[in-house]
């Protein structure tokens, strides 16, 4: 019995360590752990894909789609919009969230909480649309079931919500590495498209986990590249200007993905003519260009080593483009980062091609070009530069493309986003102003827990008290004074204990002289004195739930509630406008007051 009680002091200790925004070693120890679930997560996930391509697939290869027969692989696309539509759109729409999307979302409006239903239908789901021959990749999938994982991990443990945000970038750079075997771009797309901030609080436990992630994957699949390059270098500075334009159009396609993707007119079409123009559409395609179908790395691989032919090329630029896009409008929820990849590297394949017929003793080799289209697209659909020349530094183990990587990478982002207007497939969403998540004051205050801040030195009473009485409350020198209601046994109000202090001093000397009335009573919301209209908040809340709470004018301070059972909880502190603010500004002196992010706010502390 001792043991269990050391073991849950021990569990409540760590809690409260997480609660600030320095517990550095217990985030670390977090990231090792969620990386290693997040990893086996991700074996387990590729294994299911294998499994079920050995049931028609060659070789149980879930890319195998040109070894099948035309009739078959134009079939599938049409079966797997059905199982979606019938199986996904009979649950409720919360339940159909899935992917990457979903993850910023949770991350956003839900602490970083995930429901189980949810997970357990992106397996089924990631599966059959892969398998299925839609134009989807596996990344998708991979990100919302890592980031979950982790996520369920902390869950689990009832940790404070600002470590369960670590959580979700750990488990999202966990399934990024685990899946292509780039530990570093891994880390840097949990940061910059998933967390959009940069802390060191945040990098160190996503690097550990990234870093376990890909080794539990590398002890499945081995430490192989996820493509093999031939020894090709950039060559002549004229190559340059080609870059550029190649950068330019690749800018261009991924506004049009952002714009068809993300069209109301066609998502306000009825959902069995999406679903069946997706399935068509895709079947279609696939009768003679079965390139387009699944993640397709293996055309990824063919591009880089100029191995497809024009038609091919031009298929995945163009067919392949508009199918991906016409399912996600179509509602089905697929990975968008690999058919991303393959419209890219054949993008770039045809502009190598192309400069090839232009000046052949100078023009550099086309797989370079497929090279630098992959990292541009990847840059300018997710409007995450860093991330994709990341991705293009360890997909081909190429250091000298980095040079030029840059330059195309930029001039496609500027270009998707100043010429076609995008900010970015997965926020682009947001019509004005900055997602939640890119908002400095928000970013600030999500990065620690109520407990860091909230005042511990309260007592609890009644309305009406005698004098009495108010002094053995007073005894244990209080900070606030928690006023219940006694028919609810709820707190009410927050009053100041200086404030009944100040009103027994003068009272006494009032008295002096004199016998008190034997039934005299103290009525605490008559005393002169500021008290705080309360309401509650979870301890594992973090100061951006509270500061939101707080916009309500009616509300002074909040409660932290203690406890999981309903009949066992306990108010373990008050929480202030002025105790956030003073946080924020001994956190960050350049901050600007926090008033200034909303004129009704009134600071309620004395």
């Amino acid at each position: 019995m001792a043991r269990f009680s050391r073991s849950d002091f021990t569990l409540e200790s760590f809690r409260r360590q997480l609660a600030n925004v320095d517990a550095l070693p217990q985030l670390c120890l977090l990231g090792l752990v969620s990386g290693i679930i997040t990893g086996a997560v991700m074996v387990a996930f590729r294994l299911l894909l294998e499994v079920g391509a050995s049931l028609y697939m060659t070789d149980g290869n879930p890319e195998a789609f040109e070894s099948m027969r035309p009739w078959l692989r134009a079939l599938l696309p049409m079966l797997a919009v059905t199982l979606v539509g019938v199986l996904l759109y009979r649950q409720k729409p919360a339940a159909r969230k899935l992917g990457v999307g979903h993850v910023i979302e949770r991350l956003t409006y839900h602490q970083g909480r995930f429901p189980l239903r949810n997970w357990l239908n992106q397996w089924w789901v990631g599966v059959v649309v892969v398998l299925g021959g839609l134009s989807a990749g596996r990344e998708g999938p991979a990100i919302h079931l890592g980031a979950a994982a982790a996520s369920g991990l902390g869950q689990q443990m009832r940790l404070p919500n600002n470590s369960l945000r670590v959580l979700v970038a750990c488990g999202t750079a966990a399934a990024i590495s685990a899946s292509f075997n780039t530990p570093i771009a891994g880390v840097i797309f949990a940061m910059e498209v998933v967390m959009m901030e940069y802390t060191l609080m945040s990098f160190m436990p996503v690097i550990l986990a990234s870093t376990m992630g890909a080794l539990v994957a590398q002890l499945a699949y081995g430490n192989e590249p996820a493509f093999r390059i031939p020894e090709v270098a950039l060559g002549s500075l004229i190559n340059l200007p080609w870059i550029v334009l190649t950068g330019l159009v690749i800018g261009l396609l991924a506004g049009l993905f952002i714009h068809i993707s993300r069209s109301q007119r066609i998502i306000a079409w009825p959902l069995w003519v999406r679903l069946g123009l997706v399935g068509v559409t895709t079947g279609a395609v696939a009768w003679w260009f079965p390139q387009v179908q699944g993640i397709g790395y293996d055309s990824v691989a063919a591009a880089l080593n100029n191995q497809l032919e024009i038609k091919v090329l031009l298929a995945l630029m163009i067919a392949k483009l508009l199918i991906t896009a016409l399912t996600v409008a179509g509602g089905v929820p697929i990975g968008i980062i690999g058919p991303v990849l393959v419209v890219g590297a054949a993008t770039g394949a045809l502009f190598g091609l192309l400069g090839g017929w232009f000046w052949p003793d100078k023009a550099a080799d086309p797989g370079i070009y497929a090279m630098l289209g992959m990292a541009a697209m990847m840059g300018a659909v997710l409007q995450a530069p860093l991330a994709a020349l990341m991705a293009l530094l360890e997909l081909t183990h190429t250091p000298s493309i980095m040079l030029p990587g840059m330059l195309a990478v930029v001039v496609a982002c500027l270009t998707s986003r100043q010429l076609t207007g995008c900010e970015g497939f997965f926020i682009s969403t947001v019509r004005y102003g900055l997602h939640p998540l890119q908002q400095p004051l928000m970013q600030a205050l999500s990065r620690v827990s109520v407990p860091a801040v909230m005042e511990r030195q309260l007592v609890r009473t009644e309305r009406m008290i005698t004098p009495d009485r108010a002094r053995v409350l007073l005894e244990t020198n209080p900070v606030w004074l928690v006023i219940e209601r006694s028919s609810e046994n709820k707190p009410v109000l927050a009053l100041k204990a200086a404030e009944l202090a100040r009103w027994l001093l003068e009272h006494d000397e009032a008295l002096q002289g004199k016998e008190p009335p034997e039934d005299e009573l103290i009525d605490l919301l008559e005393i002169p004195g500021q008290r705080l209209e309360l309401a509650p908040i979870g301890l594992q809340a973090t100061l951006s739930e509270a500061f939101l709470k707080l916009q309500d004018d009616a509300l002074g301070a909040l409660y932290v509630v203690h406890g999981y059972r309903p009949k066992q909880q306990r108010i373990s502190g008050i929480i202030t406008r002025g105790a956030i603010e003073r946080y924020y500004h001994y956190s960050d002196p350049r901050g600007a007051d926090l008033r200034d992010s909303d004129s009704r706010e009134k600071d309620s502390s004395v």
